[in-house]
């Protein structure tokens, strides 16, 4: 740090400049509107976890790639991180077409200028409810129509997202359980081999655990296991 000379061969240091922040009335209708404008930003960063969780393929990814990992018994391998990590990518492979679609449709035009914010959300979120729209039970769908006593929607853009958001949410968990008890079929299996060899050799205070153990993966890694899981989670979302 930088210091000056104060009489007799003294040092200070220099002074370290403050911040300050004004709060105020405004006086024009204009500062209002940037201020809300800035609380709303604010409110929507503070959500996009909730968002990028419930409202992309995100969810399924995640899950059905914890339920390899505990058909494996592998307790923390792969980390969790890379787990989020590889959900997190293939959730951005999987949504690049509809965040394209917001980025011309919505974003672009509102950064020139050719559309209002309330425009650009309107167009941004016909794009997401078209992608959940293609992925969600209709029966889930009408659950939460029903209790909110809206009408019967004409068409995606009309219906809310209040409703279709969750409907989504549980679509989504309902098959990454399905896709999760196929993959425990196999690794359930051997276990229960292993389980009968044990008790059939009379070795019953030895864990199958520790000898399926390899046995799963190995399985595992002769099938190629995460390109079949990879491959399986991106063909779900091209029907």
């Amino acid at each position: 740090m930088s210091q000056m000379l104060v009489g007799h061969g003294v040092y200070a240091a220099d002074p370290i400049p403050g911040i300050n922040i004004d709060i105020g009335n405004s006086t024009s209708p204009g500062g209002a509107s940037s201020t809300v404008s800035i609380l709303l930003l604010i409110t929507v960063l503070s959500i996009a976890p909730s968002i990028l969780v419930l409202m992309t393929s995100f969810t399924r990814i995640v899950i059905v790639l914890g339920f390899v990992r505990t058909s494996l018994g592998t307790q923390q391998m792969p980390p969790n991180q890379v787990l989020i990590g590889l959900a997190l990518f293939l959730t951005f492979f999987i949504m690049a077409p509809t965040f394209g679609d917001i980025n011309e449709t919505a974003l672009q035009p509102y950064l020139k200028g050719q559309v209002s914010q309330t425009e650009a959300l309107d167009k941004a979120s016909i794009s997401m409810k078209k992608f959940m729209f293609s992925h969600t039970r209709q029966k889930d769908l009408k659950l939460f129509l029903d209790y909110s006593k809206a009408a019967p929607p004409s068409g995606v853009e009309d219906t809310p997202l209040t409703s279709l958001v969750p409907a989504y949410a549980i679509s989504e968990l309902k098959t990454a359980f399905q896709m999760g008890f196929i993959i425990f079929i196999p690794f359930l299996v051997i276990d229960m081999v292993v389980a009968s060899t044990l008790m059939a050799m009379g070795m019953m205070m030895l864990p199958p655990v520790m000898i399926s153990l390899p046995f799963k993966i190995l399985l595992f890694i002769l099938v190629d296991g995460w390109y079949l899981v990879v491959r399986s989670l991106l063909l779900s979302y091209n029907t």
